[in-house]
């Protein structure tokens, strides 16, 4: 919603809108920033202890430990360490962990929101310009625009047809 609204800021002139998308920016890259430390077990996160990232609710793991490149998923049948209606599987043979691809798409969305970060603000400061240094039709901008002076001989008379 909030890239929406950007691109609405963006294509109506309202810089109102690509500041709140900024703003946006900023907590983006604070959740990836986070993202990337809890796949690279940054500190005192663990991904086998903590369940951050499901509110501790359920044991869903990350999309890309299935279906990441080159992985094979081998059913494991009649585990006992299964849960009702879940299912033990086994991965092997993936090219890159999960944890890796994971960080590395968090530091794809770092980099660019900090390119929407960078453009956003430079659009809506001259949006802002552009709003400050608006010249009316017919004069009063503040290039030197002299009014003219209305001198004695030239009084306004009605004109009668």
């Amino acid at each position: 919603m909030a890239v929406i609204l950007g691109i609405f800021g963006t294509v109506q002139y309202r810089s109102r809108y690509l500041i709140l998308y900024a703003a946006w920016l900023v907590l983006w890259v604070g959740w990836n920033a986070f993202i990337i430390c809890f796949y690279l077990e940054v500190g005192q996160l663990s991904q086998d202890r903590d369940f951050i990232m499901t509110f501790n609710t359920s044991l869903h793991r990350s999309w890309w430990m299935e279906n990441g490149p080159g992985c094979l998923v081998t059913p494991v049948l009649n585990s006992r360490l299964a849960l009702e209606d879940h299912h033990v599987i086994s991965v092997t043979g993936c090219l890159l962990d999960y944890p890796y691809i994971e960080a590395l798409s968090s530091a794809l969305q770092i980099f660019l929101a900090l390119f929407g970060f960078v453009f956003a603000c430079y659009v809506s400061k001259v949006f802002l310009e552009e709003e400050d240094s608006f010249d009316f039709i017919g004069g009063f901008d503040s290039y030197g625009y002299q009014a003219p002076q209305k001198t004695s001989h030239l009084q306004l008379q009605p004109l009668y047809t």
